[in-house]
This record gives structure tokens, sequence and C-alpha cells, in this order.
């Protein structure tokens, strides 16, 4: 780490009343003084000792030639209580750019430079503030847009995956070294049934960590969105549907078939957790070039999709099923664990007795709230089961899958010697290491610190 004193924007850019820039270095209790008192130059009674850590000055900020650039507030962290571990300075201005323009300017003629991004985290993590796991929290709470994201990050960022990790480290050290006595130690001198107590671990382990790496699509969900997709046949109706559930125009609505010839997606809000609802182009024989992609594409999202709302209308496709003279379906398909069946268009027919699918009509409305709390119920069947589970993102899967090989590598191979059992756990132990950092390479560092903005 350089010993450069660092600046950037915490704050978005943009007018706002507001906008706090952070600097991180050493020794910066004389400059926050003279940010905090320059007319005085430090000689006065109230500054005798300086600026005071943790406390909110409000002042005027002067440039170098003691012109007022604005009033704001300042504060100041001594170090080591401070988000890098370093001395750092916080000053509140109002948020305009031309103001935050020429905050930089001043800092960049007191020797001091732009952050890179991710680099006042790294500070953090460099003084012991933070291991990556917090770092990836902190990613994920820079991401977040609904509360149950902010809720999963947070308890990520507070340390809640970190002590998780850290137990799960401490116990594959702590097999390993036994499995080495073993080998260098008389019976004796050891444990009573180390040697099955040791197995008895290292199943517990791999069965933990199996068991996370199966709530990843969870984590997944929580972090990135709960992906649906509506599917169906051509002119059925999904446009119309996935304007009525986002609750705006966002599809174009044609009686002629083939309008939707790419994926239109929006975000939706469900009980705090974030949806990304997809309208995609209908399936059908065709010889439009551009329709066939957009029916590529239809079939990477329904491959990608937590759920399928599959919609037909009263006339049923041709692919399954037989309609009545009315219209009505006389046998729809049965209904898949990730799949809810909607029959739209409703009000054009009279008989609704299909009891595994969901009738709906969006001129009527008759329907649309029954099939948001069926969605709402395979959302929370989804995310409920693993809400505990920890933040796991490309990075971290990687390293945990390893970790579980190594483990299951361990247990499988086990013929009696110690020396390869132990050589697997060590393996697995080094793997957690670099997901918290105590192992650290620097791609891996490097690959976690660009996820950040700056000023973090």
């Amino acid at each position: 780490m350089n010993n450069d004193t660092i600046f950037a924007l915490s704050s978005g850019f943009g007018k706002s009343g507001v906008a706090v820039i952070r600097i991180s270095g050493d020794n910066l209790h004389d400059f926050a003084t003279k940010l905090i008192f320059p007319h005085l130059g430090g000689t006065d009674h109230a500054v005798a000792g300086g600026v005071k850590p943790r406390h909110a000055y409000f002042c005027n900020l002067r440039d170098e030639n003691g012109d007022l650039i604005d009033q704001c507030i300042t504060i100041y962290f001594a170090a080591p209580q401070s988000f890098t571990g370093q001395d750092v300075i916080e000053i509140h201005t109002h948020g305009a750019t031309a103001v935050i323009n020429k905050v930089f300017s001043f800092l960049s003629y007191n020797n001091m430079r732009m952050a890179n991004p991710g680099e006042f985290s790294r500070r953090a993590f460099m003084n012991n503030k933070m291991d990556l796991t917090d770092v990836d929290g902190l990613a994920a709470l820079l991401d977040a847009q609904t509360d149950k994201q902010r809720q999963f990050a947070l308890k990520s960022m507070l340390g809640g995956d970190s002590e998780t990790y850290t137990a799960w480290r401490s116990k594959m050290i702590e097999i390993s070294a036994y499995a080495a006595a073993i080998l260098d130690y008389d019976a004796d001198d050891l444990p009573l049934n180390i040697d099955k107590q040791i197995l008895t671990k290292t199943r517990e382990l791999y069965n933990e960590i199996k068991n996370t790496l199966s709530h990843y699509n969870i984590s997944r969900a929580i972090t990135h969105g709960f992906n649906i997709a509506l599917v169906g046949e051509t002119n059925v109706g999904k446009s119309s549907l996935f304007n009525k559930l986002i609750g705006s125009n966002r599809a174009i609505v044609s009686n002629t078939p083939g309008t939707t010839r790419d994926v239109i997606s929006a975000q939706m809000d469900i009980d705090g957790f974030l949806v990304n609802l997809s309208d995609t182009a209908g399936i059908r024989e065709t010889g439009d070039e551009i329709e066939k992609m957009g029916i590529d594409k239809t079939k990477q999202e329904q491959d990608s999709a937590d759920l399928i709302l599959h919609v037909y209308a009263n006339e049923f496709p041709s692919h399954g099923g037989v309609a009545q003279s009315d219209g009505v379906v006389n046998s729809a398909p049965m209904r898949k664990d990730n799949e809810i069946i909607v029959i739209n268009k409703c009000d054009t027919f009279a008989t609704h007795n299909n009891k595994n699918a969901i009738y709906t009509s969006t001129k009527t409305n008759q329907g649309i709230d029954e099939l948001l709390n069926t969605i709402r119920k395979k959302l929370h069947e989804f995310i409920d089961t693993g809400k505990n589970t920890i933040v796991i993102n490309a990075r971290t899967h990687k390293l945990l899958t390893d970790t579980e090989q190594e483990l299951k590598h361990a247990i499988d191979e086990y013929d009696g010697n110690y020396d390869i059992f132990a050589e697997h756990v060590r393996a697995a132990a080094d793997n957690i290491g670099k997901i918290l950092g105590v192992i650290s390479a620097n791609d891996v560092m490097d690959a976690t610190f660009s996820q950040l903005c700056l000023g973090k």
C-alpha cells in the first residue's frame, strides 16, 4: 500500500443538497485544523490542541489563495478509529458540481490525488479493518435496491459471513494439525479415537459447505433479483400481462402475432425482494430471421428463470391439449415446480375449470391478484429456505466449490494415509483463507476491490 493521501466523492455526482468528500492518509490532523480554522492559524485557545476527532465543525472552506470555496461541515477521524484505519477527513459541502470540482482542485494543490475505485476499502483491508467477505458485503450493500437486499448485504458487511468462514477455516486447520500429529506422535499421546473424530468433523464440514453451495441460486436471487419469464406462443397476451404486472405500458401490445421480438425486462419489488420480470418473444414456427433470434432469446430466458409464467389463451397451443368449442382448455399440461400456468383472455370464454391454471384477463383484471399472490408464494418458497445463507458471488462460489472438492477427496481417498488426508484438508483451509483474504494473492484482491466505487 502506498502512502499517498487520497480523496474521492463518497456521495453521488449530480445536483444535490449535500456532497460528502472523503480524504484518507497519514498525519492529517494539522491539515484538518487548517481546513476548520484557517483564519486562526492554530493559535486561538479553541484550537490549542487542534481539532477534536469525531466532532462536526461548521466552517468556511477556503482555497490556497484564501478565497471562499463553500460553507461546509468537516469531521476528522483519527487513526485507527476510522473506515480505512488511517486518518480520515470528511468534508460535507453543498452538492453543486462546481463546488465539488473546486474542492478537488484545492486538495490536488495540497499534494493529494483522486482515489482509484475501491481504494478506500483496500486500505481498510490492509489495516485489518475489514476482510474480503466484509468487502463483498459492502459491494452488495452499495448495489442494494430492495429492503431484503439491504438486510442480506448488511449481515455480510458487518461480519456475519466472516464468522462462518473463520469457524470453518479454524476447524480445517485443527483437523489437518491432528492428522499430521497422528503421523508424528504415539497414540497414547493423542486424544482418544482422534482418527475417527477428525473423519467425522471433516464429513460435517463437507456437508455444511455442500449445503451452502446448494443455496447459491438463492443468494444470487437475493443479490441480483428473482428471475421470472413470461413465455408462450404468439398472441396469447404475454405483453398485456407483463404491462399489467409492472403497472406501466413498457411492452408493445398488438393483435399481430410476433410483435415482441426481443426480451423486454422490468424490475419489481415484491415483499422487499427484487424481481426481474421478462416478457419474451412468442414461440412459433417462422421464417423471419429477426423473430427467430427473439425466440432463441426466449429459450435462454426460460433456461435461466427461477420461475416461468407459461401463458396460454382461450385457443390452446397446438403442441398439447384440446380446446372445446367455447375455448376452454380440456387438458392443459401439469404444472412444474418452477412454473405457473396462466390461461389469459379468460373474459372471452365462460368455463374456467382447469385446476392447474390461473385464469386471467388484463381487460377486467380478473385473476391478476391471484397471480401476484401465487408469484409471491413461489418467491418465498424459493428464497426463505436459504434466507440465512451467506453472500456467494462468482469469486466465493469458485473457492467454495474447490473447498468442497478438497474435503470430498480427503474423505473418499482416505485409506489410512493421514499425510494425503491432511494435505487435502490444508488445501481446503487455504481456499477459505483466500475467501477471507488471509491468504491474499494480488489478483484475488484486485477482483474484489474493483467491484466498488470511488470513495469506498
